[in-house]
Parts: C-alpha cells; structure tokens; sequence
C-alpha cells in the first residue's frame, strides 16, 4: 500500500522530502549545542581579580584550599578549581506564608522576610547544602514555635519581641552555617474571617464601654460641680447673715452706750 501510494505521487514527493532533510541538518549544525558542562562559578586562569563584598572558596585536587580576598588571585590551572562562590553583602529572603496556631487556639497565616548575611564561607559553603534553603526552613519552624506560646491578642501586642526571639533561634541554629540572622520581621498576619468578625465586634464593644464611663463620668463630675457650687452658696450665705447680724449687735451697742 505504501509503495503504490509513492509511486502515484511522483518524484515531486520524494524531492520535497530530500530537501526538508537538508533544511534540517542545516539547521541543527547552525544550532547552539546545549551549555550542559557551563555554570556559574568562574573558570580558573591563573589570573583572577574577586569582586568587592564576594569570597571565592578553591579546592585544590579536590580539598579545601584557600578563600579568595576581593583584588587580584594567583590560582594554578588545572590543579585549582573554584568550588563556591559566596557574596558577603546582606541577603534579603522571603519566608512563605505559612499556618500556625497560637496558644488560643486560632490558626493563623503568616509570612515575614529574613535579612541575612555570610560571615563564614567556608561554614556556609561545607556546614549546609543549602544555607538560604536551610535558614527559610528554620525561620519558619520556629516562627511555628514561638507562635504556639501567644495568645492572639499577645501576638499583635509583641510583635517586636515575637521577631527578636526567632532572630535569636535562628542564630543559634545556624552558627555552624557561618550565617548571621540580623533581623526577622513580620509582614502580614491573616486571621479567619470569624476571628476577626468577633475582634471588630470585641473592638466596638470595648469602644461603647469607655464612651459609657466616659459619660457617666462627665454626670458624676457635674453632679460634683453642682453640689459644690449650691455648698459654696449656701456658706457664702450663712456667712453673709452672721456678718449682718454682727452689724446690728454693734449699732445697737452704740446705741445703748450713746
């Protein structure tokens, strides 16, 4: 079937054919081969130049060598090889969102952003596979845990102190990482719908309450005002009476003794 459907399309057929090869094998040897051997560490010279703020860690035949200063490096070829690159400026990270509950027992949505910084590279290059995967997990785990000892309303009160606690776990974790936790802070905190309807309603509650005390405190202290002023008339008055009756006396002594 397939012979004799070929041979009632012609040579024109087997023509185009031929030439679609041709375009095809010209286009693949035209074609970038894939980088699959390239990556982003730099290639050994013998002459390099570290840029400011990096630390470039040379294993030689295999095993830790040296750590490149920023400025001009002298590397044997073929025996040296740049393994790590690390960037010694500060690293900004964002933690996922994530649930936890707190000692209450409301599960919340929380994310942050973690700000770090390498202050070892041979511990950051040989301590972890993955710092910044490493640290955003542990961020992350404790954030969970430090969670877990607040009350909600404590979590929106202490909020600073909440950050300076994780920051401090987190350093204590990761000093074999030689990475340093400078600060940690909360973004958003997301409630249920519920919780936060019975907070507004706690909210309003708490702002009819003083509105209340404030208003029978304003009737208490003009009741005071009042009783206050009619006492003051009242001594001003019987003050008034007893000097006039004072008065009298003495005319009517004068009197008597004229």
């Amino acid at each position: 079937m397939l012979a004799r459907a070929g041979s009632r399309a012609g040579p024109g057929l087997g023509l185009g054919l031929l030439q679609r090869s041709q375009q095809l094998k010209r286009s693949a040897w035209l074609a970038p081969a894939p980088h699959r051997w390239t990556s982003g560490l730099p290639m050994n010279i013998g002459v390099l130049f570290v840029p400011q703020q990096e630390a470039w860690v040379v294993e030689r035949m295999g095993k830790f060598h040296r750590i490149l200063e920023p400025g001009l490096n002298f590397l044997i070829p073929l025996l040296d090889r740049i393994r790590y690159v690390q960037s010694l400026k500060e690293i900004v990270i964002n933690v996922p969102e994530q649930s936890a509950v707190t000692l209450d027992n409301v599960t919340l949505q929380i994310d942050g952003v973690l700000y770090l910084r390498v202050i070892d590279p041979y511990k950051a290059s040989y301590g972890v596979e993955d710092p910044e995967y490493a640290v955003t997990q542990l961020a992350q785990t404790t954030m969970r845990s430090e969670l877990g000892k607040l009350s909600l309303d404590r979590v929106f009160r202490e909020r600073e102190s909440l950050n300076a606690n994780i920051v401090d776990a987190i350093n204590q974790a990761s000093d074999c990482w030689g990475i340093r936790c400078l600060r940690y802070e909360i973004k958003d905190i997301h409630v249920p719908p519920r919780v936060k309807e019975s907070m507004q309603m706690q909210v309003e509650a708490e702002r009819r309450k003083r509105a209340t005390v404030l208003e029978s405190e304003g009737t208490r202290e003009s009741a005071i005002n009042v009783a206050e002023g009619q006492k003051q008339a009242q001594i001003l008055a019987s003050e008034a009476e007893k000097a006039q009756q004072i008065n009298k006396a003495a005319g009517a002594k004068r009197v008597i003794a004229i």
